[in-house]
């Protein structure tokens, strides 16, 4: 475990592999990245700060060892000593200073995505977090600056320290520098089994980033009480079944329409896709004033309030991101609100309501068709309706596209409810 003067301890030397074969496979990784606003590109960057964390602690674990325990005896003299030392240094900046510059990125980007290393262990933001967007913006584009900048300059480190390697290792063949990372090599042999070794390792890590398929995000189920129940509203045409078009749906309360009490395992749900991979979601916390009879549209009315911060599609990231600004603004909007005071029947069992959603402070006129089956007091309702998520202003900035994510969103709500 301990350095002699020739060698490195194997402590050191597992750490320097680590390291070295996280920042090929980090590079590759990054290459890409090309495309963030994608599915594919969004779990890449998950990854991409996953791994960065890791070389940081690494690296941080490397720095402490190399204080404690000083390296073997430089045999170097003059100016290859000297860039030897700087190219070492630069590495530990390189090592330390990308994590963090990415770290300070995410901290204060606009999205406030939350990070959770390889899909699991919660990572927290720097406190620059918390500040106004504008002293964000400013944190933001140091950290992308300063990222961009480490990036550039570990392709040259890289360079230099590999063919430093190389040059002592084929041409100086009395400076046994390679073998005090790779115990056994012998200088001056090219084809050193052991140098072979550690090409094809470095050559599989590569091979791992450029194949590597991360789990893409998710979509939320249905609740399984409901899911069983689901059907596809009627046709809105109409029928051509005569004795159903006949057949009464429902008691006639004498005093107009009836008063409904919807039942908790009732869903609000939503389909939509992202770069050609649905994504579908439900809001957990809603609530519906309805008052209707089949037999009495005039007087019916109902009205749905959605706690927009409830939103739910199965990744626990994207629905950290989905209340932000650049989507529902939940801070500044808590609530969408759907009313509908006026009622059209289609068919047996068949409606439309015409309504007005508010979302995002705007108000536009929405309609709902929805299959109505009354049995007795209880009612089962399943209805269908196409919002256009730009008219509302859901998706800013580059969301305001819409080749990854259509403008089109299907809402769909299930329900049941009993006569009050």
């Amino acid at each position: 475990m301990t350095q002699t003067r020739s060698s490195y301890s194997t402590v050191a030397i597992l750490l320097h592999w680590l390291i070295a074969g996280a920042i090929v496979f980090q590079i590759l990784l990054a290459w890409r990245m090309e495309d963030l606003d994608t599915p594919l590109g969004f779990a890449l960057m998950q990854m991409h700060k996953s791994v960065g964390i890791t070389i940081l602690g690494l690296s941080l674990v490397r720095l402490a060892w190399r204080l404690a325990n000083p390296p073997p005896a430089d045999t170097l003299t003059g100016w290859e000593s000297l860039l030897s030392r700087s190219v070492h240094v630069s590495f530990y900046v390189i090592m330390i200073g990308l994590p963090l510059t990415g770290w300070l990125m995410v901290s204060a980007s606009r999205y406030n995505i939350p990070t959770l290393l390889y899909g699991h262990l919660p990572w927290p933001h720097l406190p620059v977090s918390g500040l106004p967007p504008a002293s964000k913006k400013v944190w933001e584009e140091v950290g992308e600056k300063g990222h961009e900048i480490l990036a550039w300059f570990t392709y040259g480190l890289l360079a230099l320290h590999v063919a430093g390697a190389l040059k002592h290792q084929v041409f100086d063949r009395d400076m046994a520098v390679v073998s005090r990372m790779v115990p056994g090599v012998r200088a001056g042999r090219v084809f050193d089994p052991r140098l072979i070794g550690v090409g094809l390792a470095l050559l599989a890590v590569a091979a791992m980033a450029w194949t590597f398929m991360p789990t893409l995000p998710r979509s939320a189920p249905l609740p399984p009480a409901v899911a069983p129940a689901m059907s596809t509203p009627g046709p809105v045409t109409g029928t051509t079944d005569p004795a159903q078009a006949t057949k009464p749906e429902a008691p006639v309360a004498a005093s107009g329409p009836a008063v409904w009490i919807v039942a908790p395992a009732s869903t609000l749900g939503f389909e939509t896709a992202w770069s050609g991979t649905p994504v579908t979601g439900r809001f957990n916390r809603w609530t519906s004033d309805i008052l209707f009879d089949p037999v009495a549209l005039t007087g019916s009315k109902v009205r749905v309030v959605i706690d927009l911060a409830s939103v739910v599609t199965g990744d626990a990231q994207r629905d950290d991101a989905l209340p932000g600004p650049d989507w529902f603004d939940a801070s500044s909007h808590p609530s969408a609100v759907f009313t509908a005071n006026r009622f059209e029947k289609r068919g047996p069992e068949n409606y439309i309501a015409h309504g007005k959603l508010s979302l995002r402070g705007v108000t536009r006129p929405v309609d709902l068709a929805f299959k109505l089956k009354i049995d007795g007091d209880k009612a089962r309702l399943d209805g269908v309706t196409q919002i256009e998520r730009t008219a509302f202003g859901v998706g800013q900035g580059e969301w305001q596209a819409t080749d990854q994510i259509p403008a089109g969103v299907k809402v769909s709500v299930q329900l049941t409810a009993t006569r009050k």
